[in-house]
């Protein structure tokens, strides 16, 4: 056996980094190659048998089958037959993405997939009900509503030319873990407390409590981690595909995947959790801005990432891009667009759905699509019906480019998903006028 083929059959170990440094230093020491490979297999075991796609995908749990399109599904089956893959499920708001369809939740073994958590890293929802201001104040202010909100957060692609904020999260530590992170410190002072563009919003919400049928008023967030997230996301995929090629064959492009014990998947995990917490933080300068604008306090917040990848104790990687963790007792918010509902929901912990909902009503079709079937005058009618101020509409994000949010959450709670809690209508609508991604 020759020291090249010794070292190209580790070369699919999931330790291979570690493993590879210990044969080339028992090499250096004079051992002969055979004496390496008993040596390495009794400390990590043989090395494993090349990795492919596997002929059959994983099992899928589907939601609302009939409102998904067949892409979004051959994306899923396409994930499923990765090696790592254990299971999956697709929400009835599910729609095409980049590599796992927006709507998808996959559980990986000891795996993170850095497009497959999303580009937007901690895109979230942040709802603050408040203490004070009832529905009757909010419609006879809605003008004023709409002005405060419009003052608090900058929306769309870019930084402003100066920091408009702070917040703790930029004093983090883990700013200083790797060098693409110490690079994107100035960025996220730049870009603290501002929102994303196309489906990212803010709005004034007005509210009933099921169970009680009183009623609330709320300012209700849509946004995620910003470029931070993005350029993370990028240098992680990237660097996922790279080391995917070296230890398996036949993969897609955009599908590669990190071991979670590695170092590579360790400093991505470290990254997506400080973007998910930075995305939190950029929630909560925008609320903190409009409460003192608006001189309300807030009572109760309700939050949740949807494009993140939590680790279960058993070493399972559950992804959700764009989906709602569902968790036991555990409460979410699933919007539908700027003039339908919204709602509050209670998860009920659905193994088949590996414990997810969806994360809003989804696309019916595409931007371009929509940019080419509805016109301005279109969008504007739909909301003006519906009684809803909006500044920044877009015909790509208008109501008619949504599915039916009622039938959407019709179908969660028939599998057994979710329970609505609450039932939340937009009063006042800030979005940033121009389209972009999913």
């Amino acid at each position: 056996m020759k020291a090249a083929q010794l070292l190209a059959d580790y070369t699919n170990h999931p330790a291979f980094r570690e493993l590879c440094r210990a044969a080339k230093q028992m090499l250096r020491e004079g051992l002969d190659p055979a004496t390496v490979r008993r040596q390495i297999a009794a400390q990590y075991g043989e090395p494993p048998v090349e990795l492919r796609l596997r002929t059959q995908p994983q099992p899928l749990t589907i939601i609302g089958a009939h409102l998904i399109e067949p892409g979004a599904i051959e994306q899923m089956q396409t994930a499923l037959r990765l090696p790592p893959a254990i299971r999956g499920a697709l929400m009835p708001g599910a729609h095409q993405g980049y590599a796992l369809p927006v709507g998808g939740v996959i559980a990986y073994d000891r795996a993170v997939a850095p497009y497959q958590v999303g580009v937007d890293i901690g895109c979230r929802m942040h709802l603050s009900i408040f203490a004070d201001m009832t529905p009757d104040e909010a419609h006879r202010d809605c003008q004023h509503l709409l002005d405060t909100l419009t003052k608090v957060t900058v929306f769309g692609i870019g930084s402003p030319k100066k920091p408009v904020a702070d917040h703790p999260i930029l004093a983090d530590p883990r700013w200083r873990a790797t060098k693409l992170l110490r690079e994107l410190h100035d960025l996220a002072t730049y870009q603290i407390g501002t929102s994303g563009g196309g489906n990212h919003f803010a709005e004034i919400v007005v509210g009933e409590w099921l169970d009680t049928h009183r009623t609330f008023v709320g300012l209700l967030t849509h946004s995620g981690s910003r470029g931070v997230g993005a350029k993370i996301a990028n240098y992680y995929a990237t660097l996922a595909d790279r080391e995917t090629a070296a230890i398996a064959k036949g993969i897609p492009k955009t599908y590669g995947w990190l071991g979670t014990d590695t170092e590579a998947g360790q400093e991505y995990l470290l990254a997506m959790r400080l973007a998910g917490d930075f995305a939190r933080a950029n929630h909560e300068v925008i609320h903190a801005r409009f409460t003192r604008a608006a001189g309300v306090a807030v009572e109760r917040v309700i939050e949740h990432h949807h494009n993140f990848a939590w680790e279960q104790p058993d070493g399972t990687v559950i992804h959700r891009k764009g989906a709602t963790p569902a968790d036991a007792g555990t409460y979410g918010l699933i919007p539908g667009s700027m003039a339908t509902a919204s709602y509050i929901v209670e998860g009920l912990g659905e193994p088949t759905s590996l414990a997810s909902a969806s994360h809003g009503a989804g696309r019916r079709f595409s931007r371009s699509e929509a940019r080419r079937t509805i016109t301005p005058a279109m969008a504007a009618a739909v909301v003006r019906e519906a009684g809803v101020l909006v500044r920044g509409l877009a015909v790509d994000e208008s109501p008619l480019a949504y599915k039916d949010i009622e039938t959407v959450m019709e179908l969660q709670v028939a599998a057994g998903l979710i329970r609505p809690v609450a039932r939340m209508r937009p009063l006042v609508v800030v979005m940033s006028g121009s389209g972009g991604e999913d």
